[in-house]
């Protein structure tokens, strides 16, 4: 019977190893780009399965689709979606300062316009990548075998241009993350043969020819005072805002014409454009006229200014609440020996000029060696040639090749027939090795011919001095610098452009924004929505679309709006933070807006009204008290409204103006829970302060309290109660305090 071998395992430690493993897999063979050649396994795979396919940038353009199949099927199982994305951004120049891949169809946009399916597009190799590519079949760099061992694959490409600084990269690990800003070529190329002269030189010098980084799309970085700091750490945000120009318009305006983006905004652009156009509907910037894209191949977003406004505080306030300016997050990381490592600029070209080392070293042992095999093959020809008629005697003594070759490398001359004895004694002192052996078998008579003898011999004196020229460039680290210099210099006038991207120092944007005040209607439903809109969408809204709102208050942008709850606080919301929305648009809760909890709101003012009125306050113990609005001037968002005892409660809050109070035609009148009323004019109800409990309205039973309370006009005939109407004329004026009697029903 076969028994299962069961292993123990504390379960806290497998998932840490296997999060661990995971964890690694994903920095190391997908995330995170190689510090040698600066790219990603993806990135990788793409472009060797290209030049396996020939696709090189003279050849025609090829089918993505076919190019994705098969990157996906020999190296990077990891979906098609993933590589055409890769292969997609390889093609971006708004991305790339030096594309790698040459795009055929449409590849999406700067706009943020999505690429065509793959089975559309067509690419192929670019000029940059074959910077990266060529001389992969010199054996300069390793090969490993693919996920299913079927094939083998680099595992990093020859790249002879320092890809990584030029054209940066990004990429999220687990727990890390890549965020390389590119470069100029040029200065990038200078900078490698900077250190290459002086391998002590500092990040401060090294910056005389890297200043900072030179993005696609331009654009102004303008804390050129941090980029020092970058370059030595390593990580670092770089501001970098949009360049403008100012041009005249119609009607006296001007524009603020945007030409360049910030690189954040590569491949969004329209997104940045959204932005504005928000800003402009919502008012936020009441200078803007009208936000327009007039953009082709360049870049232009033209924002109509209004007439005779600060265009130059209106350019702060656009740097300071939209994309305009953005931040890029530097994080200089990338694999190592297998390892992630934060680098800096000089360790980047520390470790570019070392791969270069290793690259030139192999090629010049390749060369070397190569060189060395054929000047092996020309020095036995021109032998042969000395010794022609013997060896085309013993080609005709010989029964076999075999023969005739163990002859010509060993003086083996038994079983050939010789036409003499003197021949065949020569034929024993052969020497030649295997390799010329060969050639000389192989040999056309052709080569017989006096010219072509010459031409052996010339080609012999020129391998001789390949060789030497070689040799030297092995023995000599200074040779070896100077060959990897010209190769760099080469590829500095074929990747030569002027700096995009402007570095300067600016302070931050100070925008002082413009005080507009208007009239607006704050909007509150039943469930406590609340919201406000502007005095002109106010009068465009019918009534039938109204009724939903049971608060509607009337208030200046600049005021506060003012909430009394029936547990004794007011709380205050600035107009400003109530949200701005379309009649259609819900609004936001009361209860996100301040914090008035579980608290029940009685009544909704303004400050304005408030500063304006007298309160009337009626608790449900029958204590009143007029209160002045001025005592509720206060900047702290909330405040008590009345002192109250534990088993009291506020019932109701109804604002008088002075006037009222003073022509005294207004009677006070209180209703009990148990259906008893008391009417007084309101000169009895003495004024306090808002902390002051109020004197006795009403003398009620021990377990009656008082349900309501209003103000009326002395003549009037009823007053209203949770839909039931009233007499007032019923309800007799008496002495505030005294006791009351039956309320009557109309």
């Amino acid at each position: 019977m076969k028994t299962d071998n069961i292993i123990q395992l504390d379960f806290s430690e497998e998932m840490k190893t296997s999060y661990r493993n995971y964890a690694m897999s994903v920095i190391i063979d997908r995330a995170l780009p190689d510090v040698r050649d600066g790219l990603k396994p993806v990135q990788r795979r793409i472009l060797y399965s290209m030049t396996e396919l020939g696709l090189e940038p003279k050849k025609p353009h090829r089918k993505s689709a076919r190019i994705v199949g098969d990157t996906m099927g020999k190296y990077h199982p990891h979906g098609d979606t993933s590589i055409y994305d890769a292969l997609v951004r390889m093609t971006e120049a708004y991305s790339l300062p030096i594309p790698l891949i040459d795009g055929h169809g449409n590849f999406g946009s700067i706009d943020g316009d999505p690429p065509a399916a793959m089975r559309y597009t067509e690419a192929r190799l670019s000029f940059g990548a074959m910077a990266l590519l060529d001389h992969l079949d010199q054996n300069l760099v390793d090969f490993i075998p693919n996920f299913d061992n079927s094939e083998k694959e680099p595992k990093v490409l020859p790249a002879m241009l320092p890809n990584l600084l030029i054209n940066g990269t990004t990429g999220i690990a687990v727990g890390m993350a890549t965020n390389m800003p590119p470069h100029n070529p040029s200065e990038v190329i200078d900078g490698v043969i900077a250190y290459m002269d002086r391998p002590d030189i500092s990040v401060t010098d090294l910056m005389k020819y890297i200043p900072g980084p030179d993005f696609p799309t331009g654009g102004i970085i303008v804390n050129a005072g941090d980029l020092e700091s970058i370059y030595t750490t390593g990580e670092g945000k770089i501001k970098i805002r949009s360049a403008v120009e100012i041009e005249p318009s119609d009607a006296g305006r001007k524009n603020i014409v945007i030409t360049e983006i910030p690189y954040t905004c590569a491949g969004n652009k329209t997104k940045l454009v959204e932005s504005l156009v928000a800003l402009m509907k919502d008012k936020v910037f009441d200078e803007i006229y009208d936000v327009r894209d007039e953009s082709s191949s360049d870049v232009r977003i033209v924002i109509e200014v209004k007439k005779d406004r600060d265009i130059d505080n209106l350019l702060n306030g656009l740097y300071k609440k939209s994309p305009m300016e953005d931040t890029y997050s530097v994080n200089m990381l990338a694999v190592k020996d297998n390892q992630p490592i934060l680098f800096h600029l000089k360790t980047l070209i520390q470790e570019f000029v070392l791969f270069q080392e290793e690259l030139y070293t192999k090629q010049y042992k390749h060369l070397l060696e190569k060189a060395e095999k054929r000047q092996e093959i020309v020095n036995g020809l021109i032998r042969a040639t000395d010794l022609i008629d013997l060896i085309i005697e013993i080609l005709r003594g010989s029964t076999s090749v075999a023969q005739a070759k163990a002859c010509l490398m060993s003086g083996d001359t038994s079983e050939i027939r010789f036409k003499s004895e003197k021949s065949k004694k020569i034929a024993a002192k052969l020497d030649f090795t295997e390799r010329q052996a060969e050639a000389i078998l192989t040999m056309q008579l052709s080569k017989l011919i006096g010219l072509e003898v010459l031409k052996l011999h010339e080609e012999n004196e020129e391998l001789s001095k390949q060789i030497e020229s070689y040799k030297e460039i092995l023995g000599n680290k200074k040779s070896l610098y100077k060959v990897i210099k010209n190769n760099l210099k080469n590829y500095r006038k074929q990747f030569h452009w002027e700096r995009r991207t402007k570095i300067t120092h600016k302070e931050s944007a100070n925008y002082i924004e413009e005080v507009r005040i208007e009239d607006i209607y704050v909007l509150i439903d039943k469930f406590g929505y609340t919201k406000s809109v502007d005095a002109a969408t106010f009068s465009r809204t019918t009534e039938e679309s109204l009724k939903e709102y049971v608060h509607t208050i009337r208030m200046k942008s600049d005021d506060r709006l003012c909430l009394f709850t029936k547990e004794g606080n007011m709380f205050q919301i600035k107009a400003s933070a109530i949200p701005r929305c379309r009649i259609r648009d819900k609004g936001t809760l009361i209860h996100n807006l301040c914090k008035v909890d579980k608290e029940t709101i009685l009544i909704y003012l303004s400050f304005e009204e408030l500063f304006e009125s007298q309160l009337l306050f009626v608790t449900k113990t029958g204590l009143i008290k007029l209160v002045s609005g001025i005592e509720f001037e206060t900047n702290r968002s909330s405040v008590a409204s009345a002192k109250l005892d534990s088993d009291d409660a506020i019932v109701s809050i109804v604002p008088l103006s002075a006037a009222q109070i003073t022509a005294g035609e207004l009677k006070v009148i209180l209703l009990t829970r148990a259906g008893l009323s008391l009417g007084f004019p309101i000169g009895e109800v003495p004024e306090a302060k808002k902390t002051g409990r109020g004197v006795k309205g009403i003398v009620l039973e021990a377990s009656d309290t008082v349900e309501f309370s209003t103000v009326v006009p002395t003549a009037a005939e009823t007053f209203e109660m949770d839909g039931k109407f009233y007499s007032a004329k019923k309800v007799k004026n008496r002495t505030r305090g005294s006791k009351g009697q039956k309320a009557s029903l109309t």
